[in-house]
């Protein structure tokens, strides 16, 4: 015969489940000794579902584009985008600008054919990547710069003066 125990409920409120007929119910909650509880055993999936699955994986990553994480501040002068763009060349970026946004697109290449199952862990992305950035304040974006170091990319944006009042004179004709 199972033990019982109270619910969860009558635990905290130190109260007791009464029928219709005014009789004290019992709870239908088991307690299980520990001898009566079943071992699980867990099995590798077989070698042919992996390499499957990996296969998904990489045709996945081939057809996607990643994200690039990034930082953006202000100084008193200008906006700065950075972000970490590690085994990246300078000619494989792109950074344009078109109103009040910036867009860095590049492409991460793998140098080396590892197939997939020879990988342990795959966790680099490697291949197309973009990010669109909307800038928070107006830039004058002739005067751009854009420079990579030590796998750090860092765009600087100069700000336009927007508090600067420029007077135009009116011509008659």
């Amino acid at each position: 015969m199972l033990k019982t125990k109270k619910s969860f409920f009558e635990r905290v409120t130190g109260s007791t489940s009464i029928d219709s007929d005014g009789r004290q119910e019992q709870s239908n909650m088991p307690i299980y000794a520990e001898e009566e509880e079943t071992e699980m055993i867990m099995r590798a999936e077989p070698q042919q579902h992996q390499q499957h699955m990996y296969a998904e994986e990489e045709n996945f990553s081939s057809d996607a584009e990643g994200q690039l994480t990034i930082d953006v501040y202000q100084t008193d002068m200008e906006i700065v985008i950075k972000s970490t763009i590690a085994g990246v060349k300078p000619e494989d970026l792109d950074v344009s600008i078109n109103n009040d946004m910036v867009t860095i697109k590049g492409e991460r290449k793998n140098e080396e054919a590892v197939s997939v199952e020879n990988y342990y862990y795959q966790e680099c992305y490697w291949g197309h990547f973009s990010r669109s950035v909307v800038l928070p304040v107006d830039i004058i974006s002739d005067k751009a710069e854009a420079s990579l170091k030590n796998g750090i990319l860092t765009i600087r944006l100069p700000k336009a003066d927007t508090t600067k009042i420029k007077r135009i004179q009116v011509r008659g004709f």
